[in-house]
């Protein structure tokens, strides 16, 4: 059995990931989704980090998730807790210094949806939240994420420069998700060798892919798991 840890993205809460959550816990595995403080104007990705930590207390077998803007945070939780594997799910992967203001430029984030959005008419980009965001999530879902949405991150988590000097020596997994109108599926398939030095994983759906495929993202995700327990085990026989 392993925890996972699921931390949301940005304008969202925990609730984000309650499908995901169930799918994992009817497998037999552990849960943590906390709320990070974003609406304190104050917090800095440490403390959404701290919060992170307090809520994991002497949990073992950890399995980190960081969705979107979450990316920020997961692998601050990583470099100071025993991870197994550290995931990022359409993660905003940041650099060492880089603050999550500058990230968009320094990516090319912008080139990359004006490109995608020539591609689909459009719909990459779109202002429209139900077709950038939640175009394969059942409407009564969508609307009611919407309804929950808050403002995240705050000024100070979004300025400041992401605090650590380099990756963590964690196991690392990406998934870009192949339907994405937020961050086209090239930007990540260019992004991921250039930061991570591997190659993403892919799963259909969109952004909010927790909540349009839910067993889908749980079954990845157990599976990452199962591959780290089994590591764990051979070097321990070694």
């Amino acid at each position: 059995m392993s925890t996972f840890v699921l931390i949301h993205g940005g304008g969202d809460v925990g609730w984000s990931w309650h499908l995901v959550e169930a799918e994992l816990r009817a497998r037999g595995h552990d849960v943590l989704a906390p709320d990070l403080p974003g609406d304190d104007e104050s917090k800095t990705l440490t403390d959404y980090a701290d919060a992170v930590v307090e809520a994991v207390g002497d949990r073992q077998d950890l399995v980190v998730v960081g969705h979107s803007f979450g990316a920020f945070t997961a692998p601050l939780v990583a470099d100071r807790l025993p991870v197994d594997v550290l995931v990022l799910l359409a993660g905003m992967i940041p650099s060492p210094g880089e603050s999550p203001d500058e990230w968009w430029a320094n990516t090319g984030f912008q080139s990359a949806v004006e490109e995608q959005a020539r591609r689909d008419g459009g719909l990459t980009g779109s202002a429209d939240p139900f077709v950038s965001f939640y175009h394969d999530v059942p409407r009564e879902l969508a609307e009611e994420a919407m309804g929950k949405e808050r403002g995240h991150p705050s000024r100070a988590a979004s300025a400041a420069p992401w605090p650590l000097d380099a990756w963590p020596n964690v196991p690392t997994r990406f998934v870009l998700c192949g339907e994405d109108r937020f961050f086209p599926p090239d930007f990540f398939r260019r992004l991921v060798p250039e930061r991570l030095g591997t190659v993403p994983d892919e799963i259909a759906g969109g952004h909010c892919v927790a909540l349009s495929r839910p067993e889908e993202v749980a079954d990845m995700l157990a599976g990452y798991a199962a591959t780290a327990a089994t590591a764990s085990a051979t070097r321990a026989e070694q």
